[in-house]
């Protein structure tokens, strides 16, 4: 297996007197030491919130750390933190280790490693060069498990190239890969959609002399190939786990039942289920059962959906309220209000009680329809269940009333978050901008806007399309011009549909030369990529931006290359893995605001002319303005 010119193999280990070398640099007592301005004293300095290096100051050390023995309060805080990634807390567990440097404490490796768990949960990976800068400058010498973590981290952060060479790292500094090791590689390739990578990297660990695959290594390699809907290929590899004497379990017929499902075949995925129970004597799980209902709605065919969590019941399954909520929302999609409630009543025969997700279908469904009274009036009850709203509940209300063209309604939902303590998101704050702007009070949609700012909420694409749309609405496409600057000093890209909203409301007027000026105003480095996300919510991470993270922190520490084309080392910034970044990455965002000033700026004599010509013009040209649809709730 051949990765970024590197040929995989489990032969190629070299040990350097137990120590790691990197690029002629040794690990323990590496001179890279003094290049990270980010370690204290204890070489454990608390990474800042912003990802960066930043002086520490220097902490005196417990009497127990300080002589190099186990610490207790180091064990029971590393203890505390694993039980809080366990219960889904990372960002806790992140506040533990930092409580724990601060008291002056030593992290163990065991420390670090369940850090660099709860960055990766939280999906921190600009943080791993700072965390293996840590490990280096304290002097601690990695073991598999740790390596483990981070070639994790790293398939987590969609970047393979470097995963795979971690690994070969691995094997270079003396740790020998585990099954957990091949596990995770294989998983990597099945997430990036290359699947015949993740076939190689199992015959390399069937043909080994170390670690033999398992059955969750035959489950992983059966799920990359049905993920990439090539099912004949994840039957060979159950063939092949049958002939080394390995039989499929629960997880294996269920990863095929979900291919037979969205391949639209779950008449196919069913027939798993007989054999699971006849056969190879498995019992089935609600989430094989989920599987066939989900399959079964998506398809149409709710008839089938209903018979089957009926059934359910004769198999010895109980449904839980992720299958109700399934085939609740099949017929709420389909528009059968009296199924529905047939399905609410054998909700509560089951003994499932509703969750949020269960009202939020009802609640999407009714405000869809223009049912507000009756909305309201499951919204009600969702309270008296003791469910509190989030911010998405509240967005389908809000949705509701703006289809019912009442805005103030709308607007009177962010007042009452505000009451109870729920912080609006892009989402609430845009469909409310939208009501205003469908009812042609653009003032009211800017003073929205204006709140939106001043609550810490950061506009989206959405939110500025939805502002020209109104201006374009009310004739005045100059406004809907100034949005762009707006989107500009809000450090929003614009997309090419952006431009062509302004370009449609000009020509709307009849002024076709500014239309055409609009869109001549726009270039392609300065245009956003169209399948670029909307950031729907507040600025989530892209596991693909993590090698631009690396960079980003590269350079503030002043590692990076002169030459982006070239092949950058990550290790010059930690010293432990030689994760090589690949020559050949997604092109970089302009970080300039002045290319996107230069694309965006309007001249003001330019729209003030345009203003007059509307002035002298609006009854000739008010005839041909076009009708654009709202894009935000199409």
């Amino acid at each position: 297996m051949v990765e970024n010119g590197v040929q995989l193999t489990l032969t190629s280990t070299v040990k350097n007197n137990g120590k790691i070398r990197i690029n002629g640099e040794v690990l323990n007592g590496s001179p890279l030491k003094e290049k990270h301005e980010a370690a204290g004293s204890n070489g454990a300095a608390v990474q800042p919130s912003n990802g960066r290096a930043a002086k520490q100051p220097q902490k005196v050390l417990c009497t127990t750390c300080g002589k190099g023995h186990a610490c207790q309060a180091v064990i029971g805080r590393t203890r505390q933190m694993r039980a809080l990634i366990d219960a889904r807390k990372p960002h806790q567990a992140h506040s533990a280790f930092r409580r724990l440097v601060d008291d002056g404490h030593r992290p163990s490796l065991v420390t670090y490693t369940t850090l660099l768990t709860a960055l990766t949960s939280q999906r921190m990976f600009e943080s791993i060069p700072w965390l293996l800068a840590q490990v280096e400058d304290a002097g601690l010498r990695p073991d598999s498990i740790f390596f483990n973590a981070l070639i994790n981290a790293l398939v987590e952060a969609g970047r393979m190239g470097e995963a795979t060479n971690t690994f070969l790292r691995m094997g270079h500094s003396g740790c020998s890969p585990t099954v957990s090791t091949f596990n995770t590689l294989i998983k990597g390739y099945g997430i990036a959609g290359r699947p015949e990578e993740s076939q190689r990297v199992f015959d390399v660990m069937a043909g080994g002399e170390g670690v033999r695959p398992n059955l969750t290594t035959c489950n992983i390699l059966v799920k990359a190939w049905c993920d990439a809907g090539r099912l004949e290929e994840a039957w060979r590899v159950v063939a092949r786990m049958r002939a080394a004497g390995t039989e499929p379990d629960v997880v294996t017929y269920n990863t095929l039942a979900s291919a037979y499902a969205k391949n639209d075949e779950t008449w196919r995925a069913e027939e798993l289920v007989v054999e699971m129970a006849t056969q190879a004597g498995l019992r089935t799980s609600e989430r094989t059962w989920g599987i066939i209902v989900g399959g079964y709605c998506r398809e149409g065919r709710l008839g089938e959906a209903f018979r089957c969590v009926r059934q359910m019941k004769d198999a010895g399954v109980l449904p839980n309220v992720i299958v109700f909520n399934t085939l609740l929302k099949g017929f709420l999609d389909a528009n059968d209000m009296a199924a529905v409630d047939d399905v609410l009543r054998l909700m509560e025969q089951f003994g499932i009680k509703p969750d949020i997700v269960t009202y939020s279908h009802q609640l999407n469904a009714l405000s869809s329809m223009g049912h507000m009274a009756r909305c309201m009036k499951v919204f009600d009850k969702m309270i008296e269940a003791g469910i509190e709203p989030d911010p998405q509940v509240y967005s389908i209300l809000a949705k509701g009333y703006v289809r019912a063209q009442q805005p103030e309604k709308a607007e009177e939902l962010l007042r009452q978050m505000d009451r109870l303590g729920v912080r609006p998101n892009v989402v609430t704050f845009t469909t409310v901008i939208s009501g205003w702007c469908s009812v042609a009070d653009m003032d009211n949609a800017m003073r929205v806007y204006a709140a939106m700012r001043d609550a810490g909420v950061r506009p989206n694409l959405r939110t500025f399309e939805t502002l020209i749309w109104g201006y374009s609405e009310q004739k005045q496409p100059w406004k809907a011009e100034e949005v762009l600057q707006i989107m500009q000093d809000a450090g929003v890209r614009p997309k090419q549909t952006t431009y062509c909203l302004v370009a449609d409301a000009w020509k709307a007027v009849g002024l076709v030369e500014n239309a055409n000026r609009a869109l001549g105003s726009s270039t392609p480095s300065d245009l956003r990529h169209d399948d670029d996300d909307d950031d729907d919510d507040e600025e989530p991470d892209h596991p693909d931006d993590g090698d631009d993270k690396l960079q980003r922190f590269e350079r503030s520490n002043g590692h990076a290359k002169s030459d982006p084309s070239r092949s950058m080392q990550v290790t010059s910034c930690t010293g432990l893995a030689s994760m090589s970044l690949q020559a050949i990455r997604k092109p970089a965002r302009p970080s300039s605001p002045s290319l996107l000033r230069r694309s965006c700026q309007l001249p003001l004599r330019s729209s003030w002319l345009c203003r007059k010509q509307l002035q002298m013009q609006c009854g000739v040209y008010g005839h041909s303005i076009s009708s654009l649809k709202m894009v935000f709730l199409s």
